[in-house]
């Protein structure tokens, strides 16, 4: 209830007063039944802007440590998650990755609808990067159908390390479904997840319009980490070398 709530009488409105989202191709998600949404991610707010443009409920996997944290805080931070629409990672089979797979088949076993974001994380320059295969595995053992999505403009409603950032109209196009029944049975070939994800991202980017980066996006953010740090060094290098040379010359 409290999800229907806030879709449809709370936040869902004021979202759509404030930033008129527009959707295009959402007769592509089916009207009942298992679905995955395979999505490109932006930025936090991707979670409230692409189910607040179906009527469907999205339900998407999030970290246990968000429903177990004790106090008052902890009890209200549990019941806005779950009442939102997520559900937390079954840590049972052991590593996130896989506890995260565990409950989205469970979820779609049920018949639910379930939001997945194949890069694993936040976009950290606005391009898309290469997919987990954690979305192929579920797409086979489920039989559900991947529906591509693409968001757009969150990333400057909501940038990434920002709360708040340009008023903006964002948007979010439904690919056609992709069915991948002919490769039944082959779950446990890498080389088919493989192939499966980079169909699934390739018409996330044709969706989207996003530059594709054949890296993972968690590694391009270590790499710009790094390379920032290495021009701190280089400018911190270079103004102590001028001020060597003022202090030197006669």
């Amino acid at each position: 209830m409290f999800y229907w709530f806030l879709k449809f009488l709370a936040i869902g409105p004021l979202l759509k007063l404030v930033f008129r989202p527009w959707a295009e191709g959402t007769e592509n998600v089916p009207r009942e039944g298992a679905a995955i949404l395979a999505s490109n991610h932006l930025s936090y707010s991707d979670w409230l802007f692409m189910p607040v443009s179906i009527p469907r409920r999205v339900t998407f996997v999030a970290k246990a440590e968000y429903f177990e944290s004790p106090g008052i805080k902890g009890w209200l931070q549990k019941k806005f998650f779950a009442g939102s629409g997520q559900v937390p990672i079954d840590r049972t089979s052991g590593s996130a990755a896989a506890g995260a797979i565990r409950t989205q088949l469970r979820l779609l076993e049920d018949g639910h609808v379930c939001g997945i974001y194949p890069e694993g994380t936040r976009s950290h320059d606005g391009r898309l990067y290469r997919g987990r295969t954690g979305v192929a595995r579920i797409a086979l053992e489920s039989g559900a159908p991947v529906i591509p999505v693409a968001v757009i403009n969150t990333d400057v409603v909501a940038p990434p390390g920002k709360v708040f950032g340009k008023f903006a109209r964002p948007g979010v196009r439904f690919g056609q479904p992709l069915d991948f029944s002919r490769y039944e049975g082959m779950q446990d070939d890498r080389y088919v997840l493989r192939a499966i994800t980079d169909e699934i991202m390739y018409e996330i980017m044709r969706l989207s319009g996003q530059e594709y980066v054949d890296l993972y996006a968690q590694d391009a953010k270590k790499r710009a980490k790094e390379a920032e740090r290495a021009a701190a060094k280089r400018a911190e290098k270079a103004a102590a070398d001028e001020v060597w040379n003022e202090i030197s010359e006669p």
